[in-house]
């Protein structure tokens, strides 16, 4: 069954905040820095637009991820918080992108269907309970096109761990491509974050 809704924005806050890192979910490849390959989409065009955006939720890292040495990847927190500011970037791709996107993230095999009506009417949708990001979030509109990422659906609170250099220099990159921010400016922006700063509590 096909989507009604044809084109989307991916929300990312993340690793993929660089293009060229983005890039590999859509055309396939290997990330420089990673140590996996994806696959890609179906529909390999590049997205269309990119925006940044500011996410009103609470931006950490935690778990061990393989790809990226071991070291924690980032998750925002499931509730929002007007007081939060995750810095992100936008991707206008197809809901069939979107889909592919989000397989690759949570290693499914078989096919994913996402109702994105239902999705943007609830706010949220609950994916496969075992995978790291496992819940869908609707954060709003812009130009017509609803806006979506994703995150875990607990705060991995007793799972914080801090993200290996690579990862963090990949997400760094990003900020200077679609921010222009200065090094100091990433290094404060960091040091706020649980799963880096010393007093990870939150």
């Amino acid at each position: 069954m096909r989507n009604k809704v044809d084109k989307i924005w991916y929300a990312s806050y993340g690793s993929n905040l660089l293009k060229k890192r983005f890039s590999c979910y859509i055309a396939g490849g290997t990330p420089a820095g990673a140590q996996r390959e994806y696959a890609g989409c179906t529909d390999k065009s590049l997205p269309e637009a990119n925006k940044p955006i500011t996410i009103n939720a609470e931006l950490y890292f935690a778990r061990k991820s393989k790809t990226w040495h071991g070291g924690g990847v980032a998750f925002i927190k499931p509730k929002f918080n007007s007081d939060a500011k995750t810095l992100g970037k936008m991707h206008l791709i197809t809901s069939d992108q979107f889909a592919e996107v989000v397989k690759q993230e949570i290693r499914l095999e078989e096919d994913l269907v996402i109702d994105l009506e239902t999705l943007e009417k609830r706010g949220s949708l609950l994916l496969n309970e075992s995978s790291w990001y496992n819940q869908l979030l609707f954060l709003g509109r812009e130009d017509g096109y609803p806006i979506f990422t994703f995150t875990n659906k607990d705060y991995l609170k007793e799972e914080l761990n801090p993200p290996h250099e690579t990862y963090l220099n990949t997400i760094s990159a990003g900020l200077k491509e679609t921010y222009g921010m200065k090094d100091v400016e990433i290094e404060n922006y960091w040091k706020s974050k649980n799963g880096i700063k010393k007093d990870a509590e939150g």
